[in-house]
């Protein structure tokens, strides 16, 4: 994103192909990969249920898609980033799940850990997106003896495993995140941001965000907890960026409470991000969350006082209250009805000529009194 002088004298309203170091847009999963809901999942804490077609792949691992993902298929050699969960097939007992790390498990195929033989050949066939059930023989899992530590799998314990694959980077030496500089981290990450923005002009959200996501797994906690200063700063100039293009295909793909996670993690880092504000109160304002909206829209025009887009959002929410009460004030009308009106008293004809005679004898009285003085 741009400095907050940039900020001040852009736009947000300008259009939606308009991009400085980021996409600036408006409307695939979190960062850390998108944590599948229950009915995804299916009930309780098993595996989930597909009724898909049953891949062989060896006669040891078979695969159902769950969810289709797009592009190629990794290479031998390829980093790829992976979410899976692992459930022991006999007993149905989970016992590992990477989604609630909130950091993708990094994987170079062909020189993966020997327990994880059986879930590398299933990511071996998967598309970047994907999301598969492989269901794996022992030989190719924990072996005859299982693992006694963490995790903890029985002996000769069949696995299933539902894994999403959040993508891969092709490299011919197998070369990790974690033997990369600095330097080298933020460019791949960068380069993927780009490729993504790419991808976005052409209208391919899906695979744009995957390509946010994928530059984002570079961007890991566990990465920028270990930079300061101008390192820091060059990271988070990569990785805000990516969060705040996400939240923009998200709002597009209404997908809004997602986009308020991603626009949040921004803000952790930078509480007064215009462009973060603006789209959390537009994802707020589609939830009906007109309050939280206008909070951020306010705290986005105090920061871009100029900004017409943000003007035009907060005069939407006038409007909207306004019709609300016009609404509410016909409810009310209508339930109660017409506030009720004093009913005309029947004329007495008696009261009124006793009251006549009074005022005669009153006036009588009066006159012969003031004659005798």
């Amino acid at each position: 994103m741009a400095d907050f002088e940039d900020q001040k004298n852009q736009s947000l309203g300008k259009g939606e192909n308009e991009e400085e170091d980021e996409i600036v847009t408006e409307g695939a999963s979190f960062v850390h990969g998108e944590q599948p809901t229950q009915d995804a999942s299916g009930s309780g804490n098993g595996p989930p249920k597909v009724d898909s077609e049953v891949d062989i792949l060896q006669e040891k691992v078979t695969k159902q898609i769950i969810v289709e993902g797009h592009g190629s298929t990794p290479t031998k050699y390829s980093t790829c980033f992976l979410h899976y969960r692992a459930w022991t097939e006999g007993t149905q007992h989970k016992f590992e799940d990477t989604w609630l790390e909130q950091q993708p498990v990094e994987m170079i195929l062909g020189k993966e850990k020997k327990e994880m033989t059986g879930l590398a050949i299933g990511v071996s066939t998967m598309k970047s997106g994907e999301r598969a059930l492989l269901h794996v023989g022992w030989e190719l899992g924990y072996g005859k003896e299982g693992n006694f530590s963490f995790p903890n799998v029985p002996p000769m314990a069949d696995i299933i495993y539902e894994v999403e694959l959040v993508g891969f980077d092709e490299a011919k030496d197998g070369k990790p995140r974690s033997d990369m500089t600095v330097e080298e981290r933020i460019g791949t990450a960068d380069r993927r941001k780009m490729d993504g923005n790419a991808l976005f002009k052409e209208g391919k959200l899906e695979e744009a965000m995957q390509q946010y996501a994928m530059a984002i797994t570079y961007m890991g906690d566990d990465f920028m907890f270990q930079l300061f200063g101008k390192y820091r700063d060059m990271a988070l100039s990569v990785k805000n960026p990516c969060h705040l293009n996400m939240s923009a295909c998200l709002i597009k793909l209404q997908r809004f409470e997602e986009a308020i996670g991603q626009c949040s993690i921004v803000l952790s880092e930078d509480e007064n991000n215009v462009k973060a504000l603006f789209r959390r109160g537009k994802a707020r304002a589609e939830l009906g969350q007109i309050d939280a909206a206008r909070e951020d829209f306010l705290k986005a025009r105090k920061y871009a006082p100029e900004d017409k887009a943000i003007t035009r959002e907060l005069r939407l929410l006038a409007e909207h209250d306004k019709a609300v009460y016009q609404k509410q004030k016909e409810i009310y009308k209508g339930l109660f009805g017409p506030p009720p009106q004093p009913k005309p008293k029947p004329t007495n004809w008696l009261i009124m000529f006793w009251q006549w005679l009074l005022s005669l004898f009153h006036g009588l009285f009066r006159h012969q009194r003031q004659k005798s003085d």
